[in-house]
C-alpha cells in the first residue's frame, strides 16, 4: 500500500512552529503500521517533522491560484507513481483538482468547520465531495454534523469517520506539579483570552502562591493585563508546551467560538492537568473529566478556579481521572485509521480470484452466428477461464427485440435492465465494450450506491484524426469518461491526439475456442487472404459505398503469379462465421489492412484471427507491430511495391513462409491470448499488485 498525504499549501510541516494539522499527521504517521510506504507533501520553509516528507517548489502566478499551482506540482511529482490512497487534509476544493487521479482511493479530512470552508459551503459541494472522495473524515462530531446540515443522508453514511485529534501520552507524578495555571493558544477574544486575562489577575491576586502561564501570541489583538506572578512565554513549538503542561495544575480553555475539536483541552488532559473549559463546538468531545463554564465571563472563572485552589483533595483527584481516562493517543488514531486504509484497499474483502462481472456489449444474438467470432466473445471466454462469475449483456440485442411506441429507442428498458441485474447480481465490476447506450446517469447511480464498483470500458474501433468516424468514435470514448475507472483501446493512448484518463491499451485477443487453425500444417490454394465489409451488422455490400482500401487492394491485386482470395470488394460479398473460417484455413498469407491512415498499434481483430490460426500476417510498419514482434514472427511492409515484393517471394519460399508464420502464430497464443488481456483489465482497473508481465505493456 503505497500512501500519499497531502497538506493544506502554507501549512507548516516543521518543529518550529507546526499547526494542529501538522501536529496529528506527524504523530499518527510515526504510529502507522504503514509508516514505511508513506510520503508527506506540504510547502514548508523550516526543518521539516520527519525525513518522509517532500516539499513542493513551484513559482506562484500572477492572477493564477496559488493553490490549483500547488496540487498541480503535486500530481506533476507523482506521474510517475502508483498511489494506492490519497489523504486530503482541511482543503476540499483539492477534490476538484485532482480528477486524473481515478484509480487512486481519496480520502479527505476535516479538521475545521466545512459550512466555512471554501469548497464545502454548499449542500452541492458536500455532496459533491461524497461523490469525489472514497472516505471522508472528521475530527469530532461537532464537524460531521455541520458537514451533514441540510444533507439528507444518514449520520452512519459508509463513507463518513470520526477520527479525532490526538497526542502523545506519557507519565505524569503527581507530586510534581506546580501551582501553575495555564492559557495555551491565539491570544485573541475568540479564543477567550481577555476572559481568562481579567480572572487571572484576580486569583492571582488572592492566592499569591499561584502563577499565571501564558503561551501563544497574536499580532492582530493586544491585551495588557500585568502581574508579577504572570508569565508570558509567547509562542512556543509543541513539544515545549507538552513538557510545560506537566507541571500545570489548572488549564483554562474559555473558548467563544466553537472549536472543531480542541487541541489545547486535549492536551492539558493527557498531561494531567485539571481542566476548565467552556462547552463550545467539539470541546466537550476532549476530555469527560473538565469542570464547564456555563456562564462564559471572567466572574464565573474565577469562581471555579478559586473552588479548585481551594479544594486541594478535589483538584488532585480531578487531575488524576483526566489523566487515567485519556485515550486519544496517535496509537488510538492511527490504528482507526490504518484500519480504514485497509478497508478502502481491501474494496470490502473482494476476492480478486472470482470478481463478479457483468460484461455488456454487442453479442449479436440477433444475427444468429454470423457475428459469433467477435471479441466481445473473446473477452468473455478469457474472464471465464480466470475463474469469474460473468453475466453477460448484450445492450444491442435488447433494444432491437424491446422497442415500443412508448419506448421507441429502447433505452429506458436498457437501462433499467442494468439497474435491476446490478441490484441482483451486485457486480464488482461493470464492463463495456462499445455499450454507447448505456447512459452516464445509471453508471453513476449505481457508482454511489456502491462506492466500491469499478466501471472500465473497451474500445476497438479506429482513434486516428485520419481515420473513419474520428469525430463519433471520439464522442463515444469520452462520452462516459468522467464515471468510467480505466479505458482499454486496441490503439496506443499516446498516439491518440485527446486525452483519455487511465488509458491503456490492449492487443486484439486470441482465444483458443475460436483460434484453432494451423495453417502452416495445411495444404493451401490461395497466397493471400483479405476480407473487408461495409458494416459488419449489415452484412453484404451497400451499393455505391465506396472503401478507400479498395485502391490499396487493386493495385496489389495487380501482382502477376499470386493468387488473391479477397472478399467485399469487386461485388464479391462478405464472408461471417464459418465461411470466413474455412475461406481463412485456405490461405498462406494474411494482409492486415485497416480503415483510414495507420496509427500506432491499431488492428482490427483480424489481426488475431490471421495469427491466431498460422498464417503470415502482412502489416505496414507504421502500425508498429514490430515492437512486439520481429521479423522471425511477423512481416512488415513500406507501401504496395514493397508488400508485392515480400508476397511474391514468400509465396515462393514455403518453408520461410511456415517458420515465419508459425513462430508468429505461438506468440500471439501465448502472449496476447484472451486470459492475459483480460487479466491486464482486471489489473488495472482494480489496480492489483501483481508480478505478471505483459509483451505489450512493456512496450507502451
Amino acid at each position: 500500500m503505497k500512501i500519499a498525504i497531502l497538506l493544506p499549501y502554507k501549512e507548516n510541516y516543521s518543529k518550529i512552529d507546526a499547526g494542529a494539522v501538522s501536529i496529528f499527521v506527524n504523530g499518527v504517521v510515526n504510529k502507522s503500521k504503514f509508516k514505511k510506504n508513506i510520503t508527506v507533501y506540504g510547502s514548508t520553509l523550516n526543518k521539516t517533522l520527519s525525513t518522509n516528507y517532500i516539499n513542493l517548489f513551484f513559482k506562484k502566478k500572477f492572477l493564477q491560484s496559488s493553490s490549483k499551482t500547488y496540487v498541480k506540482t503535486f500530481l506533476d511529482t507523482i506521474k510517475n507513481q502508483s498511489i494506492d490512497i490519497l489523504e486530503i487534509h482541511n482543503r476540499p476544493q483539492y477534490l476538484n483538482y485532482i480528477k486524473e487521479l481515478r484509480i487512486t482511493k481519496k480520502i479527505l479530512f476535516f479538521h475545521n468547520n466545512p459550512l466555512e470552508m471554501q469548497g464545502s459551503t454548499t449542500t452541492e459541494e458536500r455532496m459533491n465531495i461524497l461523490k469525489m472522495s472514497d472516505m471522508v473524515v472528521f475530527n469530532s462530531n461537532w464537524t460531521k454534523n455541520k458537514f451533514l446540515y441540510k444533507l439528507n443522508i444518514s449520520t452512519n453514511h459508509e463513507k463518513l469517520h470520526l477520527i479525532p485529534q490526538s497526542t502523545s501520552k506519557v507519565n505524569i507524578d503527581f507530586s510534581k506539579k506546580k501551582k501553575i495555571i495555564s492559557f495555551v493558544g491565539k491570544l485573541n477574544t475568540s479564543k477567550g483570552f481577555d476572559i481568562f486575562g481579567n480572572a487571572i489577575v484576580e486569583i492571582l491576586n488572592k492566592h499569591k502562591e499561584w502563577k499565571g502561564l501564558v503561551i501563544g501570541n497574536e499580532p492582530r489583538e493586544k491585551f495588557f493585563f500585568k502581574h508579577k506572578n504572570l508569565h508570558f512565554k509567547g509562542f512556543k513549538n509543541n513539544n515545549y508546551v507538552l513538557n510545560k503542561l506537566k507541571e500545570v495544575s489548572i488549564s483554562i480553555v474559555p473558548s467563544r467560538w466553537d472549536e472543531p475539536f480542541g487541541r489545547s483541552s486535549l492536551e492539558a488532559s493527557s498531561r494531567g492537568c485539571a481542566v476548565i473549559r467552556s462547552d463550545t463546538g467539539g470541546l466537550n468531545e476532549t476530555s469527560k473529566f473538565a469542570v464547564i463554564l456555563k456562564k462564559l465571563n471572567s466572574k464565573e472563572l474565577v469562581k471555579k478556579i478559586d473552588y479548585l485552589i481551594n479544594n486541594k483533595s478535589y483538584l488532585l483527584k480531578l487531575q488524576k481521572k483526566s489523566h487515567k481516562d485519556f485515550y486519544l493517543t496517535h496509537n488510538y488514531t492511527s490504528k482507526i485509521l490504518d484500519n480504514l486504509r485497509k478497508k478502502l484497499i481491501s474494496n470490502n474483502n473482494l476476492n480478486k480470484n472470482c470478481l463478479k462481472i457483468l460484461h455488456i456489449t454487442n453479442f449479436n444474438e440477433r444475427f444468429n452466428g454470423r457475428l459469433h467470432y467477435n471479441t466481445g466473445k473473446r473477452i468473455n471466454y478469457g474472464l471465464i477461464r480466470l475463474g469469474h462469475n460473468v453475466y453477460t449483456l448484450s445492450d444491442r440485442d435488447i433494444i432491437s427485440s424491446n422497442r415500443s411506441l412508448l419506448d421507441p429507442s429502447s433505452l429506458k428498458i436498457l437501462n433499467n435492465k442494468v439497474l435491476e441485474i446490478s441490484k441482483n447480481f451486485k457486480p464488482d465490476l461493470i464492463l463495456l465494450g462499445h455499450a454507447d447506450n448505456i447512459k452516464t446517469e445509471t453508471l453513476k447511480f449505481l457508482k454511489e450506491k456502491n462506492q466500491n464498483l469499478k466501471i472500465s470500458q473497451w474500445f476497438l474501433d479506429p482513434l486516428s484524426r485520419k481515420g473513419p468516424d474520428y469525430h463519433k468514435n471520439k464522442k463515444r470514448i469520452l462520452d462516459k469518461i468522467n464515471i468510467i475507472d480505466s479505458t482499454f483501446l486496441t490503439t496506443d493512448p499516446k498516439s491518440v491526439d485527446f486525452k483519455i484518463n487511465n488509458a491503456y491499451f490492449i492487443p486484439n485477443p486470441a482465444d483458443k475456442a475460436f483460434e484453432t487453425i494451423n495453417n502452416t500444417k495445411l495444404k493451401l490454394e490461395n497466397d493471400v487472404f483479405f476480407a473487408m465489409s461495409h458494416g459488419v451488422h449489415r452484412g453484404n455490400l451497400k451499393l455505391g459505398k465506396y472503401d478507400e482500401r479498395e485502391k490499396f487492394l487493386h493495385k496489389l491485386k495487380k501482382t502477376k503469379k499470386i493468387k488473391f482470395d479477397f472478399y467485399g470488394i469487386e461485388n464479391i460479398q462478405p464472408i461471417w462465421g464459418d465461411d470466413f473460417l474455412k475461406s481463412l484455413s485456405n490461405s498462406k498469407m494474411g494482409l492486415n489492412l485497416s480503415r483510414g491512415r495507420p496509427i500506432k498499434y491499431y488492428s482490427s481483430d483480424r489481426i488475431a484471427q490471421y495469427m491466431g490460426n498460422g498464417l503470415l500476417t502482412l502489416i505496414d510498419e507504421k502500425v508498429k507491430y514490430s515492437d512486439f514482434f520481429s521479423s522471425k514472427e511477423i512481416v512488415t511492409y513500406k507501401d504496395v511495391k514493397d508488400l508485392k515484393k515480400k508476397i511474391k517471394y514468400y509465396s515462393k519460399n514455403d518453408k520461410k513462409r511456415k517458420f515465419i508464420a508459425n513462430n508468429g502464430r505461438k506468440k500471439y497464443l501465448n502472449e496476447f491470448n484472451s486470459e492475459k488481456v483480460c487479466n491486464f483489465i482486471i489489473e488495472k482497473t482494480f489496480n492489483f499488485k501483481t508480478n505478471n508481465k505483459y509483451l505489450w505493456y512493456r512496450n507502451t
